[in-house]
């Protein structure tokens, strides 16, 4: 195995509608919210972390291979891959090399070599950052959120979230690996990038949060990607 490729995939993420990934931070301070987002510690400016990215894309495609139901919603494994045949097999096989096996494999049965695609975080994108700064536009929102008591008809349990609004833009990097003349995973990792761009990304996905739009810098990359129908 050795590594023969290595391409490079840039351009721009477009938020479509508000978007929330969650900083973790379980301290509630005074005049904040329930739900901040994360937030770069330097800069306190909001981004995308490139595990979100490589997370979603793979539930997705791994949604798509319809083998949830074996492995009982884990990530497809390398024990897994041992009892597939035909296309499921394809697809998990392609999955592990995109993405990476558990770390529950045992390191010395993994035969399909080292993880082939990198996400990087997302950071805000220059241009779009100075004209925010001229428009005294702001990087995140708050926005409330209840429960509706079926009976009553009033609003309970009130809360907070934050989000990125809708039009911010971030760049993406996204580098593929190629360890093998005949290996060919960049269709199968667009699929997963078309499938995100048509799902969502973050929390609260079926609440209308994270609907994005990919933009690539290459315009021929651009017009393959338009062109894909992964399901």
């Amino acid at each position: 195995m050795k590594l023969v490729g290595l391409k490079e995939f840039k351009g721009k993420i477009i938020l479509r509608s508000g978007l929330h990934i969650g900083a973790g931070d379980t301290e509630m301070k005074i005049g904040g919210t329930d739900n901040p987002v994360i937030k770069h510690p330097h800069t306190l400016e909001p981004y995308i972390p490139g595990s979100s990215l490589k997370g979603k894309v793979r539930a997705l495609l791994e949604m798509r291979s319809g083998l949830m139901l074996k492995t009982k919603g884990s990530p497809v494994s390398l024990k897994t891959l041992e009892k597939l045949q035909g296309k499921e097999k394809d697809d998990c096989e392609k999955i592990l090399k995109l993405f990476g096996s558990s770390g529950a494999d045992n390191a010395e049965e993994n035969t399909l070599g080292p993880t082939r695609v990198s996400f990087a975080d997302c950071s805000l994108n220059a241009k779009w950052r100075e004209n925010a700064s001229k428009e005294h536009l702001v990087l995140t929102e708050v926005k409330s959120e209840n429960t509706i008591n079926r009976i009553q008809g009033t609003a309970e349990h009130p809360r907070s979230v934050e989000r990125v609004p809708e039009g911010v833009k971030f760049d993406f990097v996204i580098t593929l690996k190629q360890l093998n003349p005949d290996e060919n995973l960049e269709d199968f990792l667009f699929d997963g990038l078309k499938l995100l761009e048509m799902d969502a990304l973050g929390g609260s996905g079926s609440r209308g949060y994270g609907r994005i739009k990919l933009e690539f810098d290459d315009k021929e990359l651009q017009e393959k990607f338009d062109k894909i129908k992964p399901l």
